[in-house]
């Protein structure tokens, strides 16, 4: 079992490594009491400081919810071969960087668990919105240095196609092309639309940067989404993913209000117990053909219109 994380998704991406067993402390870690504090502005500190809002907010709730026992926890999963990967951007040398979180949880002790939470917040520090985080990485020839990381999203969407492919060839001397992927079954969760809503767009630093950010994304997501589905049928994967489709009132990825978070996670707990969360790429157009050819569904519909027989 794989389980990778980008962005937001980063936060989420350990507690889904752990299983069910974790939904709870998920919840209550990520939970709407305590989200709805994660945007504070650094008024005039933005003239000194790339950030307009100050990072303290996200490392305290991403240091709460990296505990040692999710430490040990991950840890001793990834000792039975499970894998959990993060993405970061490395700005230094604008490359995306794939971390081994079960590689880093082993090592044990508050290093660790430091490295962990850092890996964490830069990868769902949005450029602009929050301050890159550095992170010390030894070199080739011994010497310490500071990396600057921020968003993995800014680089990749997500990853489940030939990255992984490449990184277990390195790791457990996989071919990309081996019948060891054949039947693997392929979840990605996107954390916004896939398609634009029009609205006009006020002359606001933040609003401009998080409108700009979320375009981006949308369509590297759906560009990220075609090449993995092409992956996955080429290597006999059952590929399923899910989004915030355009009839849900979509308050966009970065507002964090309580009501609003409240809001968002009971809708795909309904769709998710409804068996309508997850759709196929056959399923998505057969329902966009239907769609277009009807009038608009209700703001209460999931993702997939009618669940699978």
């Amino acid at each position: 079992q794989i389980v990778t994380g980008v962005s937001v998704g980063a936060l989420i991406a350990p507690f889904a490594f752990l299983g069910p067993e974790w939904d709870q402390a998920m919840v209550e870690a990520l939970g709407p009491d305590r989200t709805a504090r994660l945007l504070q502005s650094r008024g005039l500190g933005v003239l000194f400081r790339p950030g307009a809002y100050r990072s303290e907010p996200l490392v305290e709730l991403v240091d709460h919810l990296v505990s040692r026992r999710l430490i040990e926890a991950v840890a001793t999963e990834a000792a039975r071969g499970k894998v959990l990967f993060v993405a970061t951007t490395d700005l230094d040398k604008q490359e995306a960087v794939i971390w081994d979180m079960g590689a880093i949880a082993a090592h044990g002790g508050e290093a660790a668990r430091v490295l962990f939470r850092d890996v964490l917040v830069a990868s769902a520090s949005v450029p602009g919105l929050f301050p890159p985080v550095l992170i010390r990485v030894d070199g080739p020839d011994g010497e310490s240095f500071d990396e600057m990381h921020v968003d993995g999203g800014t680089a990749t969407p997500f990853f489940v196609a030939s990255e992984i492919a490449q990184i277990l060839s390195a790791d457990f001397e996989v071919l990309p092309g081996a019948e060891v992927l054949h039947g693997a079954r392929v979840y990605v969760l996107v954390n916004g639309e896939l398609g634009g809503r029009p609205q006009t767009t006020r002359e606001r630093p933040v609003v401009v940067i998080t409108r700009s950010f979320s375009a981006g994304l949308m369509h590297s997501s759906r560009r990220a989404l075609e090449l993995s589905a092409v992956f996955a049928r080429q290597h006999q994967m059952d590929f399923h993913f899910s989004y915030v489709p355009l009839n849900y009132p979509f308050a966009g990825p970065f507002n964090f209000k309580a009501p609003v978070m409240q809001a968002l996670f009971d809708y795909g707990l309904r769709c998710a117990e409804a068996g309508q969360l997850w759709m196929t790429f056959e399923q998505a157009v057969e329902q966009g053909e239907k769609a277009a050819r009807s009038v608009l569904k209700q703001s209460n519909d999931c993702p997939l219109a009618q669940a699978a027989p």
